[in-house]
């Protein structure tokens, strides 16, 4: 086990985008393997899950997580961008919202619906960023994706800003929401602001900024700032082995869980050895025999 395997959690600020996130730890670290969980747009802030060493295996049992934002929408135009750095693409014009408006509007925009990606955004078309085509002026063509929001609330209405807390599914857009939510009121409107307050089990109680990680980096501390390996994906129980089984999962064998265990009936567990440290993730082949997915 390395000294760095697990999560650090960013409180991303904004201006920089999830890979030059990515770099600034690797420069931190000294570790080149690192990665990021859920991309945050360069205007957005709050949790950025880094993933770290070995632990890398791990990204993709968190790519379906849930998220929360809370953001400002500016009513009143459209952005090609669908937030406050792109260029208008409607004329302004002067709006003063009020929540008795707005708020019927929301409903639309709860459970279940289609919603389609901006065309500034990470989604591939023939395995190239639709965003590099876009700056390129080459058409972009995204089709809508089912998403489900769990929450949209009004935390308030300012002139021609309203401010929002959603709670969704991954692979929803706040950028496209507001988009959406502009045309369907008339006038437009865009992201002003956005700030990621989770995805899945991490929080902003749990984010460090770039400035508490450089001065725990300055004093030997940067391990404190770590989410272990063993200690992520909560919802897996962990299964305990002893040395012999531990050799087994190192070679990608089947092995058996006691019946007693916490991991009895669970699809998934998590396979510790003697000091607690994460050697696979497991998934069950049979009653009380699992096999190995993912080895560290």
């Amino acid at each position: 086990m390395t000294a760095m395997d697990g999560i650090i959690v960013l409180d991303k600020p904004p201006g920089i985008s999830s890979h030059d996130a990515v770099q600034k730890l690797r420069k931190l670290s000294g570790i080149k393997r690192v990665g990021h969980l859920g991309t945050l747009d360069p205007l957005g802030t709050g949790v950025l899950p880094l993933v770290i060493g070995r632990a890398t295996r791990l990204s993709r049992f968190f790519l379906k997580h849930d998220r929360a934002y809370e953001a400002v929408l500016r009513f009143g135009f459209a952005t090609t961008t669908y937030d406050r750095e792109g260029e208008p693409t409607t004329q302004p014009v002067e709006t003063e919202l009020s929540a008795d408006e707005l708020e019927p509007l929301l409903d639309d925009f709860r459970g279940r619906f289609l919603q389609t990606p901006p065309a500034i955004s990470a989604k591939k078309i023939d395995g190239v960023a639709a965003y590099k085509l876009a700056r390129k002026n080459k058409p972009v063509e995204l089709d809508p994706v089912e998403i489900e929001v769990y929450e949209l609330s009004l935390l308030g209405v300012d002139g021609p800003h309203a401010r929002i807390r959603v709670r969704c599914s991954a692979g929803t857009y706040v950028r496209s929401l507001a988009h959406d939510l502009g045309a369907r009121l008339g006038p437009g409107a865009h992201v002003q602001s956005l700030r990621r307050t989770s995805m899945g089990e991490f929080t902003l109680d749990l984010a460090h900024t770039l400035e508490e990680l450089e001065k725990l980096r300055s004093d030997g501390r940067l391990e404190e700032a770590l989410m272990r390996s063993e200690h992520l994906l909560p919802e897996m129980p962990i299964e305990r082995v002893d040395d012999v089984t531990a050799t087994l999962i190192a070679h990608g064998r089947d092995f058996r869980v006691s019946a007693f265990g916490v991991g009895k009936g669970s699809q998934r567990i998590k396979a510790v050895d003697r000091d607690g440290h994460l050697i696979a993730i497991a998934e069950a082949k049979m009653p009380l025999v699992y096999h190995p997915i993912v080895v560290f």
